[in-house]
């Protein structure tokens, strides 16, 4: 064990450190702050909650005391990058807490607010300046921002940065930035991208590997359980009766599923709220702050929201959709078991998911164990994962698993189609197709080949023409409507003008 005394900082940062109640150092922090006040550029690689936004706050703090500069308008000297707002501002409370007793000035700026604070800020002149790249570029263009007097630069959640499609804007933002500065890389994970990003961005760098990558904490107490899609809610909101679940993260795949949830819980009379992408920054605060006094006994998230939470006393992490990423799996887990406290992990597994427990089982290297005696139980789900054969694999993003619902309740495969275009050449019941003279039964129409050839066009067909029969259906017997002359090769349909009706 390290501590922080031990570590070179000066009194004022070890003096907030202690009024903070830290005596010991994480593994991160022991190993990063000595090379950083060096001056050496270091890749650290920590899962979440080991404490990394502390290992780069303390080190930073102490230089800009020590080289005591002169700060000019819309120049800062430290710039700290990192993908979601809340996280931004989580780095921010850190500048402010353990700088608490140096005249430091810093700022954060990032989307989903008004710039004109943001904007004001900047331009009397700060340290330290924490952004997310979009509203980062923006102000940028403004010439609101000058990044020419950057000596250190953060790189923050590296992962999530490329995972979240961020990768130009921070190509774009290293453009700009000065070649002699101080660069640190702080990431969960090490994908190939990582790796040829810090390649291109770290000079003479040294890494710090504190845990294996995309393992688990061990202090979480992990369980999965089988069942099938549509008991979900029911199991989510039993399970929260249990008065242990005093502070829950709950995970969804997309917003709406999210709000979905959120409502659900709502209406079982369980304190709830949703957080995502679609949410204005103020309602997203005020959610977080909620669930932080434990106004909220549960709080729903998505991938995006939720990477940025860091809030004690998070007592189970409940993962309603599995993650399609492995490594996702470890980030949220991760909001539990922080502070060196214990934490529980429940994941749900519908029959769909089963390829994705898989794959988490084998990234965390030990199997997760079932937990078969909640009343949704699904054994056959269970089955398919004790099974050696491949499961199956989800639907691809965007498919209506409605449909496939309703088709196997109607005895269709789920892959079938409807009646009507399976059977391409037959006409609604109670209607003749007409039968060109000579042309015998059977035979392929002229546009069959056509059809065939463009079978994975995407392009949208041609809209049905409806005549009130509720279901869009054409006079042509489900077949493609002739084109209008001139029109090219058919791929642009002809579009009826709405009577006055």
């Amino acid at each position: 064990m390290t501590e922080f005394s031990g570590l070179g900082l000066i009194e004022p940062l070890l003096r907030a450190v202690a009024e903070e109640g830290y005596s010991t150092a994480t593994p991160i922090q022991a190993g990063a702050i000595p090379l950083l006040l060096a001056g050496r550029d270091v890749l650290g690689l920590a899962q979440t909650g080991t404490g990394k936004t502390a290992a780069f706050t303390l080190p930073i703090l102490q230089r800009l005391f020590q080289n005591k500069k002169r700060v000019a308008a819309k120049s800062p000297r430290v710039l700290i990058l990192t993908p979601t707002r809340e996280l931004a501002l989580q780095i921010g409370d850190s500048f402010t807490t353990y700088g608490r007793h140096l005249p430091i000035r810093r700022t954060v700026i990032h989307g989903g607010v008004g710039q004109s604070p943001q904007v004001a800020a900047i331009a009397r002149g700060v340290e330290v300046l924490i952004a997310t790249p979009g509203r980062l570029l923006d102000l940028m263009a403004q010439n609101h921002v000058n990044l020419g007097t950057i000596e250190f630069f953060v790189l923050d959640e590296a992962d999530r940065m490329l995972d979240m499609g961020f990768i130009r804007d921070v190509r774009k933002v290293v453009a700009v930035l000065p070649k002699e500065r101080q660069t640190l890389l702080f990431s969960a994970t090490m994908p190939d991208a990582v790796v040829e990003l810090a390649n291109s961005i770290l000079t003479d760098a040294e890494r710090i590997e504190v845990t294996p990558q995309s393992t688990t904490v061990e202090r979480i107490n992990q369980r999965v359980l089988f069942v099938d899609r549509a008991d979900k809610r029911r199991l989510l909101a039993d399970l929260l009766e249990d008065s242990a679940m005093a502070r829950t993260i709950v995970f969804a795949r997309t917003k709406h599923g999210a709000d979905r949830i959120a409502d659900h819980l709502k209406k079982a009379g369980i304190t709830a709220d949703a957080i995502h992408g679609d949410k204005s920054q103020s309602a997203r605060v005020r959610a977080l702050e909620s669930f932080r006094n434990g106004e909220l006994r549960a709080l729903v998230a998505t991938d995006i929201a939720a990477r940025g939470i860091d809030i004690d006393g998070i007592s189970h992490v409940i993962n309603f959709d599995l993650p399609n990423e492995p490594e996702s799996y470890v980030h949220r887990i991760g909001r539990t078991a922080r502070a060196g406290t214990d934490g529980s992990a429940v994941s749900f597994c519908d029959h769909e998911e089963v390829g994705y427990l898989k794959d988490i089982e084998k990234t965390i290297r030990q199997p997760i164990p079932a937990d078969t005696t909640h009343p949704y139980h699904a054994v056959e789900v269970a089955q398919i994962h004790a099974s050696s054969k491949p499961p199956p694999r989800p639907k691809a993003p965007g498919s209506n698993r409605n449909q496939n619902n309703r088709n196997q309740q109607q005895g269709r495969p789920a892959n079938a189609a409807p009646k009507a275009a399976q059977q391409p050449g037959k006409a609604p019941q109670g209607t003749k197709p007409p039968q060109k003279a000579g042309k015998p039964a059977g035979a392929p129409r002229p546009d069959a080949a056509r059809s065939d050839q463009n079978r994975h066009d995407r392009r949208p067909a041609p809209h049905a023409v409806s005549h009130g029969n509720g279901h869009g259906a054409n006079n042509n017997g489900g077949k493609q409507a002739p084109r209008a002359a001139g029109t090219p090769g058919g791929n642009t349909p002809m579009r009826r003008k709405p009577s006055a009706a």
